[in-house]
């Protein structure tokens, strides 16, 4: 009996390894990086022709990975990118990093994964690792991956292995990325566990074995769970200290002095990103159908889902102490992206801030260094206009959504009329412009 554990162990540690990553965005390129510098041979399969010619080219479109680090990699021949499973074929390991959004009824599309393990179950072989990656509800690897690879007549644990290990991706982050975030893994058997752990040693620099797929798949829920609870607290906090006339951002400052038992979050004009107002509603979804209703997330959601009509009813009451209606005002937003200093809007509090004025009738423009478009409901572009004193000064009210780096508060304050400060970005300095803050 072919021993393929022990064929896959050996090419995994002599980095002769095939490593395919499906998906070549934010999660899956710098994940391919990092195993094309551990010494294995990476392909990197997407479905636009686009992304995989400017790879194959040794250009990066992330801002996270460098085009120097990438180009060196692809002429070393270390790195590549194609569109068809096919070339995946002779992989050892496929990761697979795709999007799990949710629905408008707010539950897990399983599409894009679906779709995905299909896929891989056609390519798939003796001796091949399976790893999930992207974020979803817990059981999905047990539920969804492993009976396409039974399918083929393949044993989990002896012929094939399978594992989950959370991706962990905070884009913009310029201290931690794949190589030193440890990596959690959770395999389907004790043999899975260990090649997937010898997949990722060389790449990261601590791997966290954990008993099960479902565990690791907890593992990120909670991550992330924590961080939306924790927000949607300091979210309602804010409102209520508006209510009492107290400074929230001073409460907090005072707060974090505490060397134990706190630790700071902060308020805003709403959650972006493809986590944090995610994926905790996987898990709410799963335990509904168990029957459990999960208050906390199900509470933190309504409140910070709730901070963009916030938002626009600070800038309605900031315009009225003008003497001026929203209807038919000038309304420039500053910062497009969810989080500051990326190019990353996907579910960005903005989109819904400027949709939300244009309804009030606000004639809305936008400024953003990172985001040159965006596409509001209905596919209607919208363009950047440069952040300049004729345009902040041409603004009834600016509205700072995003605190960008490269905004200057003084340069605001010399130029703007009137700005709604949502991050605390201009804080308690003083200028032309009158600032009513969150």
């Amino acid at each position: 009996m072919t021993d393929y554990k022990h064929q896959l162990l050996e090419r995994l540690h002599n980095r002769s390894a095939k490593v395919g990553i499906i998906g070549m965005g934010y999660v899956g390129l710098p994940l391919a990086v990092e195993f094309a510098r551990a010494g294995y041979t990476v392909i990197g399969l997407d479905v636009l022709p686009d992304k995989v010619d400017k790879l194959n080219a040794g250009i990066s479109y992330i801002p996270d990975v460098p085009t120097e680090d990438l180009a060196p990699l692809v002429r070393a021949g270390k790195m590549r990118a194609t569109t068809s499973y096919d070339d995946l074929r002779d992989a050892d390991a496929i990761s697979i990093c795709v999007p799990t959004p949710l629905r408008k009824t707010k539950d897990p599309d399983m599409s894009y994964v679906i779709a995905a393990a299909d896929e891989v179950a056609k390519v798939c072989h003796p001796g091949m690792l399976v790893v999930l990656e992207s974020t979803t509800y817990p059981g999905t690897t047990e539920e969804v991956i492993v009976p396409r690879l039974f399918n083929n007549g393949l044993a989990v644990g002896s012929e094939v292995f399978v594992a989950f290990s959370p991706e962990r991706v905070d884009p913009g982050n310029p201290t931690y990325g794949v190589r030193n975030t440890p990596k959690v893994v959770g395999g389907v058997t004790p043999a899975c566990v260990e090649v997937v752990t010898a997949l990722y040693e060389p790449a990261v620099e601590r791997v966290i074995p954990v008993s099960s797929p479902t565990a690791a798949e907890m593992v990120k829920l909670l991550e992330n769970t924590f961080r939306a609870v924790n927000i949607g607290l300091v979210n309602e906090m804010a409102l209520m200290c508006q209510r009492l006339g107290v400074d929230v951002w001073e409460v907090i400052e005072a707060a974090k002095s505490k060397p134990f038992g706190f630790m700071p979050f902060y308020p805003g004009p709403g959650l972006g990103g493809h986590c944090i107002p995610i994926d905790p509603l996987y898990l709410s979804w799963k335990l509904r159908a168990l029957n459990y209703t999960a208050r906390f997330i199900e509470l933190a959601s309504e409140i910070n889902t709730s901070m963009p009509y916030h938002v626009i009813k600070m800038v309605m009451e900031a315009l009225n102490g003008e003497g001026k209606a929203l209807h038919g005002a000038h309304v420039g937003i500053l910062g497009m992206a969810y989080k500051r200093d990326i190019d990353d809007v996907r579910e960005s509090p903005a989109l819904d801030v400027h949709e939300l004025l244009e309804e009030k009738g606000a004639i809305v423009s936008f400024n953003d260094p990172h985001v040159l478009s965006v596409r509001l409901s209905g596919e209607r572009l919208v363009r950047s206009v440069e952040l300049s004193p004729e345009w902040l000064s041409a603004q009834d009210c600016v509205v700072i959504v995003t605190d960008h780096s490269d905004y200057d508060p003084a340069f605001l304050l010399e130029h703007a009329r009137l700005i709604v400060d949502t991050r605390n970005k201009i804080g308690r300095r003083t200028g032309k412009a009158k600032v009513v803050r969150l």
